[in-house]
Order: C-alpha cells, then sequence, then structure tokens
C-alpha cells in the first residue's frame, strides 16, 4: 500500500507550483486551519495512519472545530456530539448526494446518475431503497435465513477431516465470516443459479475490496495495478443477460433492474456496474460488522451465554432441536424481542464503526452552530462529523474501549439516553451514519448480523484458543464504515449435533 502512497505523492509534484500560488489563508470567522507542509497532500497521512489520535489531537489543540487539508480537500471536522444537530438540519447549503454520486461512479466504473443524461434515475434509485425496509423486511429476513443456515451446513460437512459426531475444527474467524455472510447475502439479493460461481467472484471482490480505500481517496485506478481489470471482471459477472438467469431475486433487486431497463441511455455495462455497487454495499460493511459481533461474543463468556439463552428463550428449545436438519423460521418480530443480542450487536458497532459523516458545502455560508457560536464555511469545502470520537467519549460511554453487551440496556428494555456536559446527546450511537447520509440499507444489515449470530449460535459451541492476542481494527480503511481486523484470529467450532443430522431427510 505504501508504494501506491508514494506514486500519489509524485503524482502530486506537478501541482506544487500551482499550491504554492494558491495557498489557502484563514479568514475572519472561520475555523482554525491546518494545512501541513506537504502542499495537496496536506495532512494525509497522518490522518489515515490513526485517524482517530490524530483528531483527538487536533480537538485537544484548536477546540471542536477545526479544518484540515487532507489530499486536497478542505475538510471541516466537528467533534462535539452536541454541535451535530445544527449540522445535520442544513440539507440545503450542506448536500451529500451529489458528492456520493460522483465518488461512487468513480469507484465502480458507471456514469453520474445526477445529470440530464438519467432524469429522475438518482431519486427513483432512492426509491427502491424503502424494499429494504418496513414490511419488505419480512421477506428479506425469511430469504436470508434460510440462506445461512444451508450456507453452514454444507460448510460443516465439507470441513476437512470433519468427524460424523462433531469433533472440533479449527479456522481463521474472519475467512469464515466472509465465506458465510458473502454467499448468504448475495443469494438472498440476487438469487440462485447452479451455475453461479460464487467463490470466484469472492475472490474478486476482496481484491478490488482491498483497493478501495484508495479509490475513494480519488486515485486514479489506472495507478492501482491490475484493479481496473478486477473490476471489469466484476462488473461482466452482472451483466443483465446474465442477471436474468438467476432464479428468486429479491423483490428489491427487480426494482432496481427494471428501473434501470427504462433508460435507454443506461449501457448494459453501466447496470452491470450499479449491481457491483450494490454487491460492495451490501457486504464491504456486513461481512466486517459479523466478525467484530461473533468476536465480542466469544472474548466474553458472560455475554455469550446471556444472549444464547435469550435467543433459546425466544426461538423455543423444540424448534432448535432441528435446526440442523431443516431449516427453523426466526421472524423480524422475535429478532425484535432479542434485547440483549441487539445491544451486543450495537455495541461491537460502536467499537469497530469508524466512519465519516460528510456534506459538502453548497455556498458561502454562516453555519450557527448554537446561540453563540457560528462558522464561515467556503463553497466546496467538506464539512465531516466523525463520530468515533463520540464513540470512544468516556463522557458518554463508561470505559469506552471495553464491551460492554448490556449496554444499551436498561430496565428491560433498549437504553437511549445518553449525556455528555449534562446534556442529552441526539446522537450517540452512528455506524450507519446521520440525516440525509444515513445508510438506506442499514434494516437489513442489522437483521443479517443478529440473524448470523442466531445461527451460530445455535448450531455450534465455539471458543477462541486460550492466550489468543486481541483483535485490532485495521485503521487503513478510516473513514469507509466498519474497520476489520488488523489480525487473525484462529477460532474453534463443532457442531452442537452430530454431523449424520446435517444430512437433509
Amino acid at each position: 500500500m505504501l508504494q501506491y502512497l508514494f506514486t500519489i505523492f509524485l503524482g502530486c509534484m506537478s501541482m506544487l507550483l500551482f499550491c504554492a500560488l494558491c495557498r489557502r489563508r484563514r479568514k475572519e470567522g472561520e475555523p482554525p486551519l491546518i494545512k501541513g507542509w506537504i502542499p495537496f497532500l496536506g495532512k494525509a497521512l497522518e490522518f489515515r495512519k490513526d485517524s482517530q489520535q490524530f483528531l483527538t489531537k487536533l480537538q485537544q489543540e484548536h477546540g471542536d472545530i477545526f479544518t484540515v487539508l487532507i489530499a486536497g480537500r478542505y475538510i471541516t471536522f466537528v467533534m462535539n456530539p452536541l454541535l451535530y444537530p445544527s449540522v445535520i438540519k442544513h440539507g440545503k447549503q450542506l448536500d451529500f448526494h451529489t458528492f456520493s454520486d460522483s465518488a461512487a461512479s468513480k469507484a465502480f466504473g458507471y456514469p453520474p446518475m445526477r445529470t440530464d443524461h438519467f432524469p429522475g434515475m438518482s431519486d427513483s434509485v432512492h426509491r427502491t431503497y424503502t424494499l429494504l425496509q418496513g414490511p419488505a423486511l419480512d421477506s428479506l429476513t425469511f430469504s436470508m435465513m434460510g440462506n445461512l443456515q444451508q450456507v453452514l451446513r454444507r460448510l460443516f460437512l465439507s470441513s476437512e477431516g470433519a468427524e460424523p459426531h462433531g469433533d472440533w475444527q479449527e479456522a481463521e474467524l474472519y475467512d469464515f465470516c466472509k465465506c458465510v455472510m458473502f454467499e448468504a447475502t448475495f443469494k438472498t439479493l440476487y438469487g440462485q443459479s447452479p451455475h453461479l460461481k460464487l467463490d470466484q467472484l469472492r475472490e474478486d471482490f476482496e481484491k478490488f475490496d482491498a483497493f478501495f480505500p484508495l479509490l475513494m481517496a480519488h486515485v486514479p485506478i489506472s495507478l492501482l495495478g491490475k484493479t481496473k481489470e478486477i473490476r471489469e471482471k466484476l462488473i461482466r459477472f452482472f451483466y443483465p443477460h446474465r442477471v436474468a438467469q438467476w432464479n428468486a431475486p429479491c423483490e428489491f433487486i427487480q426494482a432496481r433492474t427494471a428501473l434501470f431497463q427504462q433508460y435507454d441511455t443506461l449501457k448494459d455495462q453501466d447496470k452491470a456496474a450499479h449491481h457491483f455497487a450494490m454487491l460492495w454495499a451490501s457486504v464491504g460493511n456486513t461481512i466486517p460488522a459479523a466478525f467484530w459481533c461473533l468476536y465480542h461474543l466469544l472474548s466474553c463468556p458472560e455475554a455469550l451465554a446471556a444472549v444464547r439463552v435469550e435467543i433459546v428463550d425466544v426461538v423455543g428449545e423444540e424448534k432448535i432441536q432441528s435446526i440442523c436438519k431443516e431449516d427453523i423460521t426466526i421472524t423480524r418480530e422475535q429478532l425484535e424481542q432479542m434485547i440483549y443480542l441487539e445491544s451486543s450487536v450495537n455495541e461491537s458497532l460502536r467499537l469497530s464503526s469508524v466512519s465519516m459523516n460528510i456534506r459538502v458545502v453548497q455556498e458561502d455560508f454562516c453555519l450557527r452552530l448554537d446561540a453563540q457560536y457560528s462558522i464561515a464555511l467556503r463553497k466546496e469545502d467538506i464539512i465531516a462529523l466523525y463520530p468515533q470520537t463520540t464513540h470512544l467519549d468516556p463522557e458518554i460511554y463508561e470505559q469506552p474501549q471495553q464491551f460492554q453487551f448490556d449496554r444499551f440496556v436498561e430496565d428491560g428494555k433498549e437504553k437511549t439516553e445518553f449525556y455528555k456536559s449534562g446534556q442529552k446527546v441526539r446522537y450517540y450511537r452512528m455506524p450507519f451514519g446521520s440525516g440525509a447520509t444515513q445508510c438506506p440499507g442499514r434494516f437489513f444489515a442489522l437483521n443479517e448480523l443478529k440473524q448470523f449470530v442466531c445461527v451460530m449460535l445455535l448450531m455450534c459451541d465455539m471458543h477462541l484458543p486460550h492466550s489468543q492476542q486481541e483483535a485490532t481494527l485495521d485503521t487503513s480503511r478510516a473513514g469507509l464504515g466498519i474497520m476489520p481486523p488488523a489480525n487473525q484470529i484462529p477460532f474453534r467450532y463443532k457442531t452442537r449435533y452430530s454431523q449424520e443430522s446435517f444430512q437433509r431427510e
């Protein structure tokens, strides 16, 4: 990765004279300005190395609001969560969608939607996201539940050296989560076909995803080795004539496919690129989130026992006995009853989310943050909320670095009140963004994570090896969502019933 950063640096050298002539100065009313000594790059390398530590240090030096030059963009960070509502409500002057459309189109290789070439397309695509929430979640939940069980049964049966009475097996936890969640999520969304080569698709996906942070940092794909070739291969997987052969895609994918067909100006390659982008959106953060949900439970015996008891109480012991030989159903309503499971999932997301909620300033204006405080912002600058600083704030969360599975439970129901400086914090947990930038698939993603934990705990006994080192965050993807683990974590598992019971009757 360092060689590519060095390539970026060399590419920026041609801009040195321009940057020297156009060096930005702080104006009256603007936040403190931190530019660094490297033209264009600014503080990009320090931010990438450890964003949380970097931003916390700047907050201590300059206060809750400051502007930093990072890879050619001036980003104003708002670090106090009590000020977040003032930023989030400014939808007119602070826009997210145009920036998101431009960034995604460059990363995934399709033309921007918010242009005259595709009138109304962006709004129509946005409306399809209603099929990932509300009543539509019921069919998605049912389908995902079945796919998870089928994928896991096949995996357990094919385990190398597996004995018929559920002997202990060992696997690397993140690889295990990738294998299970990628296939189950793909089949839930896009359907199934006996000719699909999902293992190869996942392998190519991981190669592309390794360079995704650099694409989002506006590094030309031509500088990233074979990434463009891999992206083209991934896009070809989703060409319309291939998608049409897959059985039982979900209603959401059907609606998107039908929508793309309405635009003659959208080439088959572009339609396929949109489907590829949706695949990334559906698994790019869910897979590492699944890892952390399972890892934290395995690291805390008390949490593991409490969540397992809750699942059994809600689902019923008799129903669970059949999970190894036939699909069982856990409904959306039953998942909602599992308050300790939901709390443990939310706690895992709190500890692993390093997202950045951004808006682009549409015009020079003065943003009023409270009755006494306002800041001047410039057109085309970025204003950013960095929720990790909230998630790890000891004033909001006691022992914020520690996993507490019941942190979000109070008096037998979800805890929603957290405070800072004596004031209630409205946005205390933000793994899915906020306001207009919230992930439209967040309800489906949360359901997936809860289902994954449920099925794993019902099917398996699991533990981490003794003296296992702690998992750490791979901060190279800071700002993009859920961080994957930086180190390998082996775990041991065995089926709770005999392998013979996995044979379908």
